[in-house]
């Protein structure tokens, strides 16, 4: 429907008021319900005061103007302040600086404003839900002294117009930092029992897991408390294998907190927390508050790493001379490598033909009376260096075993370095200047 124009009000050209004329004939409208169906032409105003003016426009034209409980609303926006202060009740736990507010509409008033939209059409209307969002966002502003926030609320507050109530929905903290791993034997993340999918079985102990703790759960268990949230997940850039310390730089994380009651906690403090009471262990080490989007770009990473590997002889009929490992260990500098998907992981990876670069390999030291050695090597995300070594039966080649013509294997592995193709900088959240 095409509107008419004028230097007048566009309130009062013939067309709107005939529609208005239409919509207070079904019963007592409230000014907000009214104004509300012309929001997207007279800008400027609220919706009450277009109601109002249009109310106005119909009297001197001789309409006749119901009174009573709106038949749109049912007295809806009288209760504005109510539901404010509801609000404010419910966000009385949380900490937080931006907040967004949302409605859950009841099928009888959804109803009713579809019943009006038949009558006057919608194409000049805002939803009721828009409003009542809006006017108590403003409530909500001046009471609190927080700041709606459309892209990115820490907060939501939801108006639950069936139930009556208010919901509070807190998205999670993100925190972005590196953690090292000084104890064997404890995987990245929970890892839930294989045969029972964590409900307990005879096979896990009835504890549902296949190890008794995680860097995961050692962690939340210390920051869980501080921002008093109900979960926390790990999102790492990639993961050393259970056996496999991780030291040096320590691995590149982000800590998702889950529904936090507060979220301006002291980092420096709740690392000093976790490594308190991780000693031996975990530490962690850079936390820092980050967007949600440092997760993708975490998990994604083409992080190149470097790795110190113990490697034993043993099965050897004697370990090679010093000068031909050296040799070995050059050849497989800078060089690409095949490996099909280890033995080892291949219950639940694909299998697959992978290729990945050797950046460098070298001896740090070499004790041939123990048949032993210890190594560095740096290369690509994904490179199985335990297979590297020993060859996994030629899944892997070129490999060690294979230059020195005898059968080695890693005995130890840490890493000691996780590098990240990108800038944390670049993701670092509004929160971490507050």
């Amino acid at each position: 429907m095409t509107l008419i124009t004028s230097d007048a009000d566009p309130l009062a050209t013939e067309e709107i008021v005939n529609r208005a004329r239409a919509i207070i004939s079904e019963g007592p409208i409230c000014d907000h319900c009214l104004g509300r169906q012309f929001a997207r032409i007279a800008t400027g105003r609220s919706n009450e005061q277009r109601g109002q003016a249009l109310k106005a426009l119909l009297e001197v034209r001789g309409a006749g103007i119901s009174t009573g409980t709106c038949w749109v609303c049912n007295g809806l926006f009288e209760t504005v302040d109510e539901w404010a202060a509801k609000a404010a009740d419910a966000l009385r736990d949380y900490e937080f600086s931006t907040f967004l507010v949302g409605t859950k509409v009841s099928g009888l008033l959804s109803e009713n404003e579809e019943l009006l939209w038949e009558l006057t059409g919608a194409e000049s209307a805002e939803p009721l839900k828009a409003e009542l969002n809006r006017e108590v966002g403003k409530i909500l502003e001046r009471r609190l002294g927080k700041t709606v926030e459309f892209t990115r609320p820490e907060l939501v507050v939801v108006l639950n117009l069936w139930t009556e109530t208010v919901e509070v929905q807190s998205n999670a903290v993100y925190l972005y930092g590196r953690y090292r791993k000084f104890e064997r034997g404890i995987p990245q993340t929970r890892w839930f029992c294989r045969a029972c999918r964590g409900m307990g079985c005879a096979r896990c102990n009835f504890t549902g897991r296949m190890y008794p703790e995680s860097v995961e759960e050692l962690i939340s268990g210390s920051l869980l408390p501080l921002f008093q949230g109900t979960d926390m997940v790990l999102h790492g850039s990639g993961r050393e294998d259970i056996d496999a310390r991780m030291v040096g730089s320590g691995r590149p994380v982000v800590l998702e907190i889950k529904e936090p009651h507060r979220r301006f906690v002291n980092l420096r403090e709740a690392a000093t927390k976790v490594n308190y009471e991780n000693a031996g262990k975990i530490e962690v080490l850079e936390l820092q508050y980050v967007q949600k989007e440092a997760v993708a770009q975490v998990k994604s990473a083409k992080a190149e790493k470097t790795y110190r590997a113990v490697i034993s002889f043993e099965t050897a009929e004697k370990p090679p001379a010093e000068e031909h490992l050296r040799a070995a260990l050059a050849a497989l500098n800078d060089i690409e490598i095949e490996q099909r998907t280890p033995r080892r992981v291949a219950h639940r990876r694909a299998d697959l033909v992978r290729r990945r670069r050797v950046t460098c390999a070298r001896l740090v030291s070499f004790d041939e009376g123990a048949q032993r050695a210890v190594i560095a090597v740096t290369c690509d995300a994904g490179l199985y260096v335990k297979e590297l070594i020993s060859g996994d039966e030629g899944r892997t080649t070129p490999n060690l075993s294979a230059l020195l013509g005898m059968p080695a294997a890693v005995t130890e592995l840490d890493v000691l370095d996780v590098e990240l193709d990108f800038q944390i900088a670049d993701f670092v959240s509004p929160a971490a200047q507050s």
